[in-house]
């Protein structure tokens, strides 16, 4: 799995996930992140075949979306996704979101999928400590990613520590906070130390934490900028400094809720 990710959330149907996703692509991205619930997983299969990029070298993500829980309807979910995308195979499937009532059920049909071959990995999204202990409890087959959402303004360390110490890979979506945070006083000054921008170091802090940052935007420069993370290390103090800046920002929807 590639070390960062190019996230399509919010990139409408109408041209623009096709064009951002040409462009990760060319900027070297090679992990791309979609979803059912997205809406453009034929704009961003088509982009992925127009690259001429082999197919073995992008490593291609979809989620199954809530309304779809369910044996039959997670099958037949799946099935459309893999349809829309029109790539032979799904590198990775995640639950999108941890459902009350079904989720089991749900999981069920990912593991089939997986020994199926119908693709290569299996995950969930949004899953806090407790989710993971039921699915861990309840299944052999330990998911191989659970994304959510993590930056310094929400930093998930429980479920971070928990993932990393079962093998987990952490995908670490709203690396940036949404743009929330970026005029951040304290973000900008550790940023101009190390000559770069404060959503670089917000991106790099996710690599140092061990996870895979999935940054997403529709502009051609800042979607190169975000890729330019690779040539500086956050000082163990400036690492701290970051970690300390913690104040339960949930830019979308809190899970934690979810029994």
């Amino acid at each position: 799995m590639p070390c960062l990710g190019f996230g399509t959330f919010m990139l409408d149907s109408g041209g623009e996930a096709r064009s951002s996703v040409l462009c990760a692509l060319a900027a070297g991205y090679r992990l791309i992140d979609t979803a059912s619930m997205y809406g453009n997983e034929r704009e961003v299969g088509e982009a992925v075949r127009e690259s001429g990029i082999p197919r073995e070298d992008v490593f291609l993500t979809t989620k199954l979306w809530n309304t779809d829980h369910g044996y039959e309807r997670a099958t037949v979910a799946f099935e459309e996704s893999l349809r829309k995308l029109d790539l032979g195979y799904i590198d990775l499937y995640l639950v999108h979101w941890p459902v009350e009532g079904l989720r089991m059920d749900s999981w069920s049909v990912m593991e089939s999928l997986l020994a199926g071959g119908r693709c290569r990995a299996i995950g969930v999204s949004n899953y806090m400590v407790g989710h993971l202990e039921e699915l861990m409890e309840s299944s052999d087959v330990v998911p191989a990613v659970n994304q959510f959402q993590l930056n310094p303004y929400c930093f998930q360390e429980e479920v971070l520590d928990f993932c990393l110490a079962h093998g987990i890979v952490v995908q670490a979506y709203c690396p940036l906070a949404r743009a929330e945070r970026l005029d951040d006083p304290g973000l900008s000054e550790i940023a101009s130390r190390y000559g770069k921008t404060p959503a670089q170091v917000l991106i790099r802090w996710s690599v140092q934490h061990g996870a895979v940052p999935v940054p997403k935007s529709s502009n051609r420069e800042r979607i190169v900028e975000n890729a330019d993370v690779f040539d500086f290390s956050i000082s163990t103090g400036d690492m701290d400094t970051l970690d300390s800046l913690d104040e339960d920002l949930h830019v979308g929807w809190d899970p934690r809720g979810v029994l």
